[in-house]
């Protein structure tokens, strides 16, 4: 060995340290991560989606298909078998038109169809709860008699009183102009009506591609049903009426399904350009609502006061943003607050917090109770604190332990002259004195050799005085455990 005690070096292979740290409850297999849930998948209004939620629709759709299925024929039979002759004898530009319109009419179809109509999400529990809370307290529940609480608001828009509904499937109060489809389930902002033809509802955010749809459907239904009686015409004027009508079957199929349609789908139009040159919705029309005279009590607020503008806002204003985000991500549920400690029952229990499971009612009642159970005894009770009292097998915090000789139990030195029970009555108070106690100071209290300088009884009391406060103690700190153990 060299000097110096060192030995020669070795070569040394070191492993890398994992710093992640293992539990022995986890698994050496790496965990499945579980696929994040979006929102449309627990959607509870009765929709149904599409393309991971994009596509947002009511449940009954057979009527849209429909209406897709009879513009679609119409059209094709249109292009099909009269614009190659229309083109040939008039003008190429016909075909051209009608392809716009065709488009126009199917992009307006699909994005009034395929959209959020401005559903309003549900109320949470917490805020159902919170929200029966402020009814009850505005209603005065706490008085004698029970009056069914208001499920009404009242709001000021430009002086007009309108009152604001509470939607008893939804749990919140709907804004103005809102209201609940029973075929959707769904409360929607600024609801005109449920139409089955578009299979969706329209609301705020898609009135303004319904009414292009049907103002486009209109022009697109007029435009086929003219040219094709000019196609009839200008062949029947070659062959004869008859004649013109065997030749083009496909022809008299289109004038039907167009001389049918042509009136209800341009009185709709004219419809709801009234509607929104006066800026109402169907539902309000329907109930009477408002009126259009200004000077009448019961005129419309929400009107601007001019058809230019009123139109301008319905058609031209911005689209507000979807309020469900039914894309998005379901979020874990918070854990729940704990239950007060001071015994004090929450306010306003609501129906949905008392569908507590049993376990979970027993749980919470056993902490109640304990901790109601400690409350009285740890606040009547002194504690016996390490400067006022050093009891046997309690040392004080910071102190050494001292060596006790075998055979003779020597008691703190902060202890006064046990040699009579009223001295030890004043130290050691029992549990039922709670005031009034004077302590001695460690300066006041004899020296320990004549501590025990008395008689064997009063030996015998001390022992038996510090046995019981060691009891309490004991009590004491495993009521204490108990309660630190409920509150885990």
């Amino acid at each position: 060995m060299p000097p110096g005690g060192g030995g020669p070096m070795k070569d040394c292979e070191y492993s890398q340290i994992s710093t992640h740290s293992s539990s022995p409850m986890e698994s050496p297999h790496k965990k499945k991560k579980i696929a994040a849930r979006r929102k449309w998948e627990v959607f509870p209004g009765r929709n149904k989606f599409f393309c991971n939620g994009r596509i947002m629709m009511a449940r009954q759709t057979g009527v849209f298909y429909l209406t897709l299925i009879l513009i679609l024929v119409t059209s094709g039979l249109f292009f099909a078998f009269d614009c190659p002759y229309l083109a040939v004898k008039i003008t190429p530009a016909i075909p051209v038109v009608g392809g716009i319109l065709f488009f126009f009419v199917m992009g307006t179809l699909l994005r009034t169809s395929f959209s959020d109509p401005g559903v309003l999400p549900r109320a949470t529990p917490d805020e159902a709860a919170d929200l029966e809370r402020q009814i009850d307290i505005a209603n005065g529940t706490s008085s004698g008699g029970y009056r069914p609480p208001p499920r009404t608001k009242e709001v000021i828009i430009n002086g007009q009183t309108v009152k604001l509904k509470y939607c008893f499937t939804c749990k919140i109060f709907r804004p103005p102009r809102a209201s609940h489809c029973s075929l959707c389930d769904n409360c929607v902002e600024r609801f005109d009506h449920h139409c089955p033809w578009v299979g969706n509802c329209v609301g705020k955010r898609n009135y303004r591609f319904f009414y292009m749809f049907i103002l486009s459907l209109s022009f697109l239904t007029v435009f086929i049903l003219a040219f094709v009686i000019t196609h009839v015409i200008l062949r029947s004027q070659q062959t004869g009426f008859l004649n013109a009508l065997k030749d083009s079957p496909a022809t008299v199929l289109e004038a039907v399904v167009c001389f049918f349609s042509v009136w209800s789908i341009v009185g709709l139009s004219g419809f709801h350009t009234y509607l929104i040159s006066s800026n109402q919705t169907t539902n309000e029309d329907i109930k009477g609502s408002w009126s259009n005279k200004r000077g009448k009590e019961n005129y419309n607020p929400y009107s601007y006061g001019n058809i230019f503008t009123n139109c301008c806002v319905a058609l031209c204003g911005p689209i507000s943003p979807s309020l469900i985000d039914r894309r998005g991500y379901i979020q874990p549920d918070t854990p729940q607050p704990a239950a007060p400690s001071n015994g004090i029952a929450a306010y306003g229990a609501t129906q949905s917090q008392s569908d507590m499971c049993d376990q979970d009612q027993c749980i919470q009642s056993t902490k109640f109770v304990l901790q109601a159970a400690a409350t009285p005894l740890l606040q009547s009770e002194p504690s016996l604190t390490s400067d006022e009292l050093h009891l046997p097998g309690k040392p004080g915090l910071g102190t050494p332990c001292a060596s006790l000789t075998l055979g003779q139990p020597t008691p703190p030195s902060s202890l006064p002259n046990l040699t009579s029970e009223a001295a030890l009555t004043d130290i050691l108070p029992l549990k039922e004195e709670h005031v009034g106690h004077q302590f001695l100071t460690p300066e006041e209290a004899p020296s320990p050799p004549r501590m025990l300088a008395g008689s064997p009884l009063a030996h015998s009391r001390t022992m038996h005085v510090l046995g019981l406060a060691s009891q309490d103690s004991l009590h004491e700190d495993s009521v204490r455990g108990l309660v630190k153990l409920s509150s885990v």
